[in-house]
């Protein structure tokens, strides 16, 4: 059984895959592009009770993106807004605000993606020299050669897709397997040739 697409991706683990820094994260959450979130124990603000995942603004606790690394690892929220609300809800209990660390900071899988297709991250970090990348795509694509060599051209683009997604799932811990939809995107080109390859062939 295949596992589902992650939920959540931390700061960190973004950074990495894009090449970018916290800040940067940080600067585009504040123009709106992606939403930082965190989770949060029941919290009041207000006569509202609040609790689980939460929106945070990324300039409020803004020492802890600090270029230079020397920033804080912890920091109290003092507003915070829910995922389906527009309007910011300020805490009022606990009266400090609430204590989060900045290990705890994460993007949706989901936001992730769709920043990767709007500025097109996906081409641009595998056309480089990989280390950027969590996945071993370098990997993947000698596996597959291989594949092509003994048992020929997958009859559909799902099935190399799935291919894909079994060396992922066979060659990792679980939690670096991307998902069908970064597959199909990141292979769309030689699937392309492959068609055009099959084509000759049966001419």
């Amino acid at each position: 059984m295949k596992l589902p697409q992650r939920e959540f991706y931390t700061l960190q683990e973004v950074a990495a895959c894009w090449g970018c820094t916290l800040a940067d994260i940080a600067g585009w959450s504040t123009a709106g592009q992606l939403d930082v979130v965190t989770g949060i124990p029941p919290t009041f603000c207000g006569t509202t009770r609040v609790a689980g995942t939460v929106v945070i603004s990324t300039m409020d606790i803004l020492p802890m993106f600090r270029r230079t690394g020397t920033g804080p690892q912890n920091a109290h929220l003092r507003r915070l807004r829910t995922e389906e609300a527009a309007d910011w809800l300020f805490v009022t209990d606990p009266p400090e605000g609430v204590d989060v660390s900045i290990a705890d900071l994460m993007v949706r899988s989901k936001q992730v993606q769709k920043f990767e297709d709007t500025h097109d991250l996906l081409r641009r970090v595998s056309g480089g020299t990989g280390s950027a990348s969590p996945y071993d795509w370098d990997g993947m694509t000698k596996a597959f050669l291989i594949r092509i060599h003994e048992r020929g051209i997958p009859a559909s683009k799902a099935e190399m897709i799935g291919d894909i997604q079994d060396w992922f799932i066979a060659h990792s811990s679980g939690d670096d397997v991307p998902s069908e939809r970064t597959i199909r995107r990141h292979v769309d080109d030689l699937w392309k040739m492959l068609t055009e390859l099959k084509k000759d062939e049966g001419t």
